[in-house]
C-alpha cells in the first residue's frame, strides 16, 4: 500500500525484529492515516528536497514491537506519529536541521548523534494529526540532552 509518493505502508512497519520474534505488526486504518500524514509532512519533503531515496529506520511499532525493543509505551512510534530515517550521504546534523528550518513537526530528536561524526545517530521525528505540534528539536547524545541549533 503507497503512503505517500514514495514510501510504502511496508516500508513503515518493517521491523527485524517483529519478524524474529513473530510479532505482528500490522497498524490498523486509524494508524495508517497517521503515517500517511508523517509520510506527507515529514518523509517526502526530505526525500524531495535531497532528491535521494531512502527508507525510514523505524516507523510504526506495535506495543509488543515497541516493548520488546525497551521503549517507552508513551512512544509516538506506537500510534503511528513518528519515523526515525538517513539520508544516506547527507550529515543527519544537517537533514535534522533542514526539518526543524523547513517542516511542520511536533518532536524533532537528533539521536546519539556524535560531533564531528556526520554518518553518527539518526533523524526521529513526529508529526500529530491534530494542529498541536509543538515543534521541539532537540540533540539527545545517549547521556543528555541539549537544543538543536
Amino acid at each position: 500500500m503507497q503512503l505517500s509518493d514514495h514510501f510504502t505502508l511496508a516500508e513503515l512497519t518493517k521491523s527485524s525484529t517483529a519478524e524474529r520474534m513473530g510479532i505482528d505488526n500490522e497498524p490498523g486504518s486509524e494508524v495508517i492515516g497517521k503515517l500517511t500524514l508523517v509520510c506527507e509532512n515529514i518523509l517526502e519533503p526530505v526525500r524531495n528536497h535531497y532528491d535521494i531515496p531512502f527508507a525510514p529506520n523505524s516507523g510504526f511499532r506495535c506495543l509488543e514491537l515497541n516493548r520488546e525493543i525497551g521503549s517507552s509505551d508513551s512512544s509516538q512510534h506506537v500510534a503511528g506519529e513518528a519515523v526515525d530515517f538517513e539520508v544516506p550521504g547527507v550529515s543527519n546534523k544537517e537533514v535534522a536541521l533542514w526539518v526543524q528550518d523547513n517542516c511542520r513537526f511536533d518532536q524533532l530528536i537528533l539521536e546519539f548523534y556524535k560531533e564531528g561524526v556526520p554518518s553518527s545517530g539518526w533523524v526521529h521525528c513526529s508529526y500529530t494529526s491534530d494542529d498541536d505540534n509543538r515543534h521541539k528539536a532537540w540533540i539527545f547524545d545517549g547521556k543528555s540532552w541539549s537544543l538543536l541549533d
